[in-house]
């Protein structure tokens, strides 16, 4: 058996547990890890599901582990994506494993993805899909987002409702 690969989704989710340990509130470091982490591999399964190649995926994951980063660290709600975007953009740079490609592509991404009523790019979609999906899969009786226009087309697309 071959040995385990550490990769770059691996540098990130480093950051990720230092900010969330960071955190005072039990309850917004537990949301956090739930709703990163989540977010992060539904976006890696959608993009393979929509037949993207695995490299692409690990960007999908990483926006995905990234997108509510201040959000989470400093509890701001309004803006958040933009904020995150910014704050992200000079991780990235400081981890030195990425494109300026890819971190364009997935500080974009970031910034849109409250923007659920628009359409943007393949990338910046499946990150807005993602984030609605994982939180109906994390309660799937709920009601609210189970109705979701976005959850509703994803549920559809992967032929779970018709």
């Amino acid at each position: 058996m071959k040995e385990r690969q550490y990769t770059r989704i691996d540098k990130v989710r480093q950051g990720v547990d230092a900010m969330l340990k960071s955190c005072i509130d039990p309850e917004v470091i537990r949301c956090g890890y739930v709703h990163l982490y989540g977010v992060g591999q539904t976006c890696a399964f959608i993009a393979l599901r929509r037949g993207h190649e695995r490299a692409y995926a690990e960007l999908a994951e990483i926006a995905g582990m990234l997108h509510d980063y201040c959000k989470y660290r400093d509890g701001i709600e309004e803006r958040h994506g933009e904020l995150s975007a910014l704050e992200v953009k000079g991780i990235l740079e400081e981890l030195e494993c990425f494109s300026t490609e890819e971190i364009k592509m997935i500080c974009d991404a970031i910034s849109k993805h409250s923007n659920k009523d628009e359409t943007d790019t393949e990338f910046d979609e499946i990150l807005k899909d993602a984030d609605d999906f994982q939180r109906f899969l994390r309660n799937p009786v709920e009601d609210y987002f189970f109705q979701r226009e976005r959850t509703q087309k994803v549920l559809r697309e992967f032929g779970m409702i018709s």
